[in-house]
């Protein structure tokens, strides 16, 4: 009972430390449910990778081309949607959150680019200078950073992936459907044709 206390005590004080963090912000409902996309939502396949900045399989399938061959085959017909995954390396999660911080600024696929050809270089100052390479507010990405404003953006990405019962990166779904490991082209493609005919 005593042991539970304690245990209450401190998760309070730092519950109220965290809260007096410096330049945080709450963030919107609608900014924690606002995934980074490539396409518009109207789109009738929808991909969802669920993924790590420090994850090797992650890196390899980005470079593999396959995503730039969906976009190119099927133009706005699918979208393409990041959530964040961060279970890999012990910088994952900080990783997640400054990306979701040049998100704020309208940079995040360019970021994300940037993460996985510098993996993995990660630690603080990096993340920090890969926002002035690509021309970042400076100012408002490190506070957006120190305050960790995109926690709550990053968990909650993090237990829809749990949720679902993902337990390695990179996973996916195709309109909702869980895919497990990084798919190729051809399998992509044998999921989404069948989903553009029957609408068209």
């Amino acid at each position: 009972m005593r042991i539970g206390v304690v245990l209450l005590g401190l998760a309070l004080v730092a519950g109220y430390f965290l809260w007096l963090r410096p330049g945080a912000q709450a963030v919107s409902l609608e900014r924690l449910n606002d995934d980074p996309a490539l396409v518009p939502s109207n789109a009738l396949v929808t991909i969802v990778e669920y993924g790590d900045f420090g994850c090797p399989a992650c890196q390899a399938w980005l470079n593999a081309g396959i995503l730039d061959r969906v976009i190119e085959t099927y133009g706005d017909q699918v979208q393409f949607v990041w959530r964040d995954f961060p279970i890999i390396t012990a910088f994952s999660p900080e990783a997640a959150q400054t990306a979701q911080c040049a998100y704020d600024q309208n940079r995040f696929w360019e970021y994300h680019d940037l993460l996985f050809e510098r993996y993995p270089s990660f630690r603080d100052e990096n993340l920090k200078n890969y926002a002035v390479e690509l021309g970042l507010d400076s100012t408002a990405f490190n506070q957006c950073l120190d305050s960790r404003q995109h926690q709550a953006t990053v968990d909650k990405d993090l237990k829809d992936a749990f949720d679902r019962r993902f337990r390695g990166t990179p996973s996916f779904l195709v309109n909702d459907q869980p895919l497990a490991g990084p798919p190729t082209f051809e399998y992509l493609q044998s999921l989404i044709e069948p989903i553009l005919l029957n609408n068209n």
